[in-house]
């Protein structure tokens, strides 16, 4: 298992090992072929440069390499957000916030990684740049065919897996950091979204964007979300036996396939037995979502005057979706902003008395790259079966990890499988504002897996 941050900034201190060194071996493992696709753009000397200077080791990140999804600005660089359309761009004049804080805490920048175009889909396939493989940090390679990454952060999630980054700086609007989290066998914390600043980061849906990150520990976890948000996590030691934990049964736990439905049992089981008290609730507001999505209107109004000038350039299946919110009305949107707020609170009314609650990230495992890879023209049949399975799978992945977003919330995804599985994410969440209690529990629940 690769040594989390927190384990090798001790390393760093105790003389073991040292940054360039550290560097070096993410950079090796950057260049590997299990990182095919991961980096739209290598930072590699920059990183060297910045590995070197003095006072480092005294800073949280202590100099250890850190990737960047490729919808946020670093300096004198252009920001594609995974697209070719915005490949000319300007350069960015400035850092965003989020990657600001990343470099005064000490973070070596080691590349921008690659994600869906316009991080319009879970999935993680990109037609511009290729597409990185799932990886599971625990055993190595996935068996078998290639399996999708997760979207929209799927280089970030495959550079944290295979050792590249310690860790990778995404945004998550429905799940495109717990996603590849899950998918990958990491960890992937969402925080309330208006706990870090998104300027400076392509939108998705400026309502429901987050700037957030992808680690390989729930302790690594709290670090990177302490830089990001500028604040202090308030530390709990009590066990879980001192929580109240639900699983919610409406929509969460449907459609489950046979390796998460055992993973997720077996999870349940360990965690009772290790004395947390886990109750099954209805949870009935979930099935009252509002039917229409912030994501393709607020992305419409973004991109309308740019898919007026190249829309050609375009994923397709990207297009379609974004084009999708030019039919909603003015006062629609209104509504839909109203609607939220009241379910919301009906949310909030259903989850009272729980600490957090705990579901399966995603219902599925990594499904096989090649039955939904991008159409080549080739086979019309053949690219009609994969659009329509891009687009059950698309779903599904989403179902779970959108509702948080919704709801305000923040949610963490951590490994539930054991080696020889294919990796299953196990989300802990609640609404707005709860963020320490579920990285507190986070991090007793992935002390208690660790030692079954």
């Amino acid at each position: 298992m690769l040594s989390d941050l927190i384990a090798t900034r001790e390393q760093l201190r105790d003389g073991a090992t040292d940054a360039p060194a550290e560097l070096e071996r993410c950079i090796a493992a950057a260049n590997a072929p299990a990182n095919t696709h991961s980096f739209v753009r290598t930072l590699f000397d920059e990183a060297r440069t910045t590995v070197v200077q003095p006072g480092l080791a005294q800073l949280p990140l202590a100099g250890l390499a850190v990737s960047v999804k490729d919808l946020f600005d670093i300096a004198g660089q252009p920001t594609p957000a995974g697209s070719t359309v915005l490949a000319d761009a300007a350069p960015a004049p400035r850092d965003c916030p989020a990657v600001a804080r990343l470099r005064a805490a000490g973070a070596s920048l080691i590349g921008r990684t690659n994600m869906v175009e316009f991080a319009f889909s879970g999935v993680g396939v990109n037609p511009h740049h290729g597409t990185p493989a799932a990886w599971d940090a625990r055993s190595g390679a996935l068996p078998g065919a290639p399996r999708v990454p997760g979207g929209s952060s799927s280089g970030a999630g495959v550079s944290v897996a295979t050792g590249a980054a310690f860790i990778g700086l995404g945004s998550d609007t429905g799940g495109s950091i717990r996603i590849p989290a899950a998918l990958n066998g990491i960890v992937g914390f969402k925080n309330t979204a208006r706990l870090v600043p998104t300027d400076g980061a392509v939108p998705l849906s400026t309502t429901l964007d987050t700037a957030c990150a992808m680690t390989r520990s729930v302790r690594d976890a709290i670090v990177a979300h302490e830089v990001l948000a500028a604040r202090r996590v308030t530390r709990s030691l009590a066990p879980l036996s001192q929580y109240r934990l639900a699983v919610p049964s409406t929509l969460f736990l449907d459609g489950m396939d046979a390796t998460v439905a055992h993973a997720f049992e077996r999870t349940l089981d360990s965690l009772r037995r290790a004395g947390a008290q886990i109750d099954t609730i209805a949870l009935p507001a979930v099935a009252e979502q509002p039917a229409y999505g912030f994501a393709a209107p607020e992305s419409f109004a973004w991109h309308r005057s740019l898919l007026q000038r190249a829309g050609s350039r375009y994923d397709p299946r990207v297009r379609t979706r974004i084009e999708r919110g030019a039919s909603l009305m003015a006062w629609e949107y209104v509504e839909l902003l109203q609607q939220r707020q009241h379910w919301i609170a009906r949310m909030q009314a259903d989850m009272d008395g729980y600490d957090a609650l705990l579901s399966p990230t995603v219902p599925i495992v990594a499904p096989a790259l090649a039955d939904v890879a991008p159409p080549d023209g080739k086979d019309a049949a053949q690219d009609a079966a994969r659009d329509t399975e891009f687009f059950r799978v698309n779903n599904l992945l989403l179902r779970n990890t959108s509702v948080v977003n919704l709801l305000d919330g923040c949610a963490l995804s951590l490994p539930c499988h054991v080696p020889g599985e294919l990796p299953v994410g196990l989300m802990v969440w609640h609404g707005a504002l709860r963020d320490d209690a579920v990285l507190n529990i986070s991090l007793q629940i992935e002390q208690t897996l660790q030692k079954q």
